[in-house]
């Protein structure tokens, strides 16, 4: 008997075949599919909308990308920095939800350049539904095999994943005592992750000897997240991501600028 999670997807897919022919797998595989096996979950999720943590909770457990800590009080620029890379990385780690893409919409802008990449954020959102933004980013960053993009500083700095630059991210992550979340299967120099860390520098809730906001975005982000944000502001399978690519590319240009000031 499939488990109920699984019935969903199904049934969001348009049945067993449409399922089958969106994840590359035949029929009667799917068919024999008490719940999702293991390498497929990332697939049936995107394509279904039924999240990782409803159709394998053994492997996904609801939790936050890394673990959370207490936030003490913050100033309103840095409020607003914070919550500039979380936003970014928040719509990186997964397709927006309904609720999301509804949130998204009241975006404000003003005349400068990242107000404008708001305001067109917040129009792509309101023409986009659920359904269209999860195929995209299905084909961005998940695939049949591989997606469009690898979004990962391994990948973008070496040509490889898992090399150098995933072994420095995890030695500042131990020095600020994080840790990925059990059983998430991403590599911690995704960039979702890398955003929610630096989010979590500029509000104070971690710290740790030798690293700061100032160097994790220097060591971990600045090196090459520009070119991740030019490519997905040109991906064949962006719409709505275009939008997002934009936003990430002027918000990591000013970080960037800030940054090369005199102290």
């Amino acid at each position: 008997m499939r488990d109920q999670a699984l019935e969903r997807a199904i049934e969001a897919a348009g049945g067993v075949r449409a399922l089958a022919r969106a994840v590359g797998v035949s029929q009667p595989a799917i068919s024999t599919w008490k719940r999702v096996p293991a390498d497929r979950v990332l697939s049936v999720e995107a394509l279904t909308g039924v999240s990782r943590g409803d159709l394998r909770p053994d492997l996904y457990p609801q939790e936050p990308i890394i673990v959370e800590a207490a936030a003490p009080a913050i100033d309103e620029i840095d409020a607003a920095r914070a919550e500039e890379f979380e936003l970014i990385g928040a719509l990186l780690w997964r397709a927006p939800t309904a609720e999301t893409l509804a949130a998204l919409q009241g975006l404000r802008g003003d005349a400068s350049p990242l107000g404008m990449a708001h305001l067109a954020l917040a129009e792509a959102a309101a023409e986009a539904s659920p359904e269209q933004v999860r195929d995209e980013f299905f084909q961005l960053f998940i695939g049949v095999g591989r997606g469009e993009l690898l979004p990962y500083a391994s990948y973008y700095l070496t040509g490889f994943l898992h090399e150098r630059p995933l072994a420095l991210v995890r030695e500042d992550m131990g020095k600020l005592a994080l840790a990925r979340a059990e059983r998430v299967g991403e590599p911690e120099d995704h960039i979702a992750v890398l955003m929610d860390i630096e989010a979590k520098l500029i509000r104070g809730e971690v710290s740790g000897e030798g690293v700061d906001e100032a160097s994790f975005f220097a060591r971990h982000i600045r090196p090459w997240a520009d070119r991740f944000f030019a490519d997905l502001e040109t991906a064949e399978a962006a719409r709505f991501y275009r939008a997002v690519g934009r936003v990430g590319s002027l918000y990591l240009s000013i970080e960037t600028q800030a940054a090369s000031l005199p102290a």
